[in-house]
């Protein structure tokens, strides 16, 4: 089994060997390497060995045979090659003698060659070169021409050739150096374009600030020259005198712009204006700004995606531009022209928004305008308030109404509200009217001042109609009277009442252009008269009569002029009714207080009449002097009192002219007055005692009084009316005179007494008085009988006025 087994193995083992070997025979050397490796990984390496050398000698003996098979035919080949090599050896020769030759003969055809190969190669590199500076011209066209247009400040159009230059022409030259440097240059420029745009912009924004007053007195010319067109076709509506009408306005207006217009710079965004034709159209406001800086900044900006930077930029420098607009001087008060030149900047600024507002797509917008516009309204209405609080002209007043209104009427022309500014001319007609009433009260003080409180004389007919003509005065009596004549009032009737018709057509200007009904003018106009009536003139005619020089006459002549002026207000009503075509009877019609004022006048010239007079009666009571103490009769009145008598007749003879119950109430005054002094006088604490002789003398003077009182000095009076006001003193004086005190003590208290108006108090102190005296005089005759029964009787008699006195009070 054994020797079975190890023959199978050998068997095995030589084919295996002869596999192999049969692979190291066909297969390359370079990839033996495996094939040995099987061979050093087996256990028969020897066996393996022997068999390659047994193989190995085999292929010696074949090589050997063959070789020796082959020998002649190969010494055969040997000896030809050997000849072959003779004739090569000349072939070889023969071709370098022929290349030599051939050499130095093409020398020059290789030379022109060479020549023609450098001039192909020039040729291909000029070519290409031309080809690829014709992809790279346009490039540099397009960059130069971005250049020029950025020199000549052209920013959108360079913008535009920008984005041509670095979308269309640069990718297809992309691989070149100097390409690479544009393209990083192109965020620079548009930072250039972007820059320079907003510097325009700001120079724009600045030349609109400071030339905004040209364009909003542009404006309000323009809407001015429109009112008074439309004025004129209102008034002259054929179509020949309308078309006469405007070119004469505009005339005038053109000659305003050609001195006026702001002169410009490029892109201030200020334009001129030429010389327009008379009958082509005056030119807007908005015609004189060139807004093309902002146009192209918002289209630089929306190109580089930019635009709402640039919407909040513009808008918050134009807040800016508002608020500096908005703040008036600090002397804006002083003159008209401060308030227009605070009005055109105003409208300036809206006028320019508003266009900007009408000519972009959301560079401002209606909200942000109308927040603006609430903005300006309200600081222009407080700064209005504030700075015409200053303002003592009426004239200045009105003069700013009128530029208010126009201002106002500019702005509505653009779509603004201005309610508000016509709201605010109401409150600023309250204050016309107090400096109206100033001035007026001025006015009043000097025609008052420089009256002379006489009747007017008027020496002819042409004199008559002219004051007629001033002053509603109807008087048949007067007006058939002779020449000269005169008229009962004093130059400051007509004077007076003209300066009404003055203050209403004052009050009457500034209702123009409110919008105002007629009812409402009509309303105002009453009411600022009806001040000027019951205050300024009021006021002006009191401080005339409460001066302490002035006299009688003066009074008289002011209560003979106020009647007539009280008589005019009915004609005042009429000439209010004429010019507002309000008529009285319509409802809430405000009536005229003319009447009372007047009659206040008056009745405070009466007053001041009454108290002159007893002020003069008290001045020549401070001349009397009498002796309380006389014993003797001087059977005449005293001189003062003649003088005061005689005064009183001259005075009242004056009063002719007066009302007859003012003449007897001033009358009846005096009197009473008089009597009551007299009374003072005789009861004063300084007289301590009076002799019956001095009783007398006073008794004398009271007659002269009542003589006085009976003569009538003024009409009107019944029989023995005015001598009521001496009747105390003349029971008092008939009292202690006939000494008649039975009768007063028996009839005390009796309605019908003799003795009624006599006061017990006033009678036992003029008792007193002569019963100290009585004592005084008669100290040493004081034992005779007559005597002592006469100081009896005066102590009986002060005893039982001092019952009466004691009876009455409990």
């Amino acid at each position: 089994m054994e020797r079975g087994k190890m023959a199978e193995e050998s068997l095995e083992t030589a084919s295996e060997h002869e596999r192999i070997l049969r692979e190291i025979e066909s297969t390359d050397t370079a990839c033996i390497g495996p094939t040995l490796r099987s061979v050093y990984d087996g256990e028969e390496h020897g066996r393996f060995m022997e068999k390659l050398e047994s193989r190995i000698r085999n292929h010696d003996r074949e090589i050997e045979k063959m070789c020796n098979f082959h020998y002649q035919g190969f010494v055969d080949s040997i000896t030809e090659l050997l000849k072959v090599r003779g004739e090569a050896q000349k072939l070889k020769n023969q071709v370098t003698d022929t290349n030599r030759k051939l050499q130095h003969e093409g020398k020059e055809l290789v030379i022109a060659m060479e020549e023609l190969k450098q001039c192909r190669v020039q040729q291909r590199n000029i070519s290409a070169t031309v080809d690829k500076l014709m992809l790279c011209l346009p490039v540099l066209e397009m960059y130069s021409k971005l250049r020029d247009q950025m020199k000549t400040k052209r920013h959108y159009p360079a913008l535009k050739t920008l984005e041509h230059l670095e979308h269309t022409y640069l990718p297809q030259v992309s691989h070149y150096r100097f390409c690479k440097v544009m393209v990083d240059n192109i965020p620079k420029l548009r930072e250039e374009i972007k820059d320079v745009s907003m510097s325009d912009l700001k120079d724009f924004l600045e030349s609109i600030r400071k030339h905004s007053d040209k364009i909003g007195e542009t404006a309000m010319k323009q809407a001015q020259q429109q009112r008074n067109l439309d004025n004129i076709v209102l008034q002259q509506p054929r179509i020949g005198s309308k078309r006469k009408s405007k070119k004469e306005v505009y005339t005038f207006f053109d000659a305003e712009m050609e001195s006026t217009s702001p002169k410009s710079e490029q892109d201030s965004g200020i334009l001129d204006v030429e010389d327009e034709e008379d009958d082509e159209e005056v030119p807007g406001a908005q015609d004189l700004v060139d807004f093309s800086p902002v146009y192209r900044c918002l289209h630089i900006y929306s190109v580089l995606s930019a635009r709402e930077t640039f919407e909040n930029y513009y808008r918050k420098q134009r807040r800016k531009q508002a608020r500096l607009v908005l703040q008036p001087p600090s002397n804006m008060h002083e003159t008209l022209d401060g308030y227009r030149k605070y009005f055109n900047q105003i409208v300036g600024f809206f006028v320019v928004e508003d266009h900007i507002l009408h000519t972009t797509q959301g560079l401002v917008n209606r909200a942000y305008i109308d927040e603006l516009w609430e903005m300006a309204l309200s600081k222009t209405i407080a700064a209005l308030r504030a700075h015409s609080s200053y303002c003592s002209d009426p004239n200045l007043v009105l003069d700013l109404k009128n530029l208010i209104v126009l201002f106002a009427d500019t702005l509505q022309v653009y779509g603004f509200p201005v309610n508000q500014l016509f709201d605010m001319l109401l409150e600023i007609r309250d204050q016309y009217s107090e400096t109206l009433l100033k001035k007026w009260a001025g006015i009043f003080r000097n025609i008052l001042d420089s009256d002379n409180y006489s009747p007017i004389p008027v020496m002819n007919e042409e004199t008559y109609k002219k004051v007629v003509g001033q002053f509603p005065f109807q008087d048949t009596d007067l007006k058939k009277q002779l020449f000269p004549k005169k008229f009962p009032f004093s130059e400051f009737v007509p004077k007076v009442y003209n300066q009404i018709k003055e203050f209403i057509y004052a009050c009457l200007k500034f209702s123009e252009d409110l919008h105002l009904s007629s009812t409402e003018v009509d309303d105002m106009i009453r009411k600022s008269t009806n001040l000027l009536l019951t205050r300024t003139l009021s006021n002006s005619l009191q401080n005339v009569i409460k001066r302490k020089n002035i006299g009688l006459t003066e009074l008289v002549q002011i209560i003979i002029n106020t009647t007539h002026l009280e008589k005019s207000c009915k004609y005042l009503e009429e000439f209010i009714t004429n010019i507002t075509n309000v008529f009285p009877e319509t409802v809430h019609t405000t009536k005229l207080y003319g009447t009372t004022t007047f009659k206040d006048a008056r009745h405070a010239a009466e007053e001041e009449i009454y108290t002159n007079l007893n002020q003069k009666i008290d001045q020549f009571l401070q001349l009397a002097d009498y002796d309380w103490m006389a014993g003797d009769l001087d059977n005449k009145a005293s001189d003062y009192l003649v003088d005061l008598i005689a005064f009183l007749r001259s005075t009242f003879a004056v009063f002719t002219h007066l009302p007859g119950k003012v003449a007897q109430t001033a009358c009846m005054s005096a009197c009473k007055h008089l009597a009551t002094s007299l009374m003072q006088l005789l009861l004063e604490a300084e007289v301590r005692q009076l002799t019956l002789g001095a009783l007398q003398q006073f008794n004398l003077d009271v007659r002269e009084c009542e003589q006085f009182a009976r003569s009538g000095p003024v009409p009107g009076f019944q029989e023995d009316t005015l001598q009521l006001a001496f009747i105390d003193l003349r029971q008092l004086l008939d009292l202690f005179i006939q000494w008649d005190w039975s009768t007063y003590l028996a009839d005390y208290g009796q309605p019908n007494c003799k003795y009624l108006r006599v006061n017990p108090v006033t009678a036992l102190t003029l008792l007193e008085k002569m019963k100290d005296t009585s004592r005084k005089n008669n100290m040493f005759a004081q034992f005779r009988k007559n005597e002592r029964d006469k100081q009896k009787l005066i102590d009986t008699v002060a005893k039982q006025l001092r019952g009466l006195i004691s009876s009455h009070h409990s």
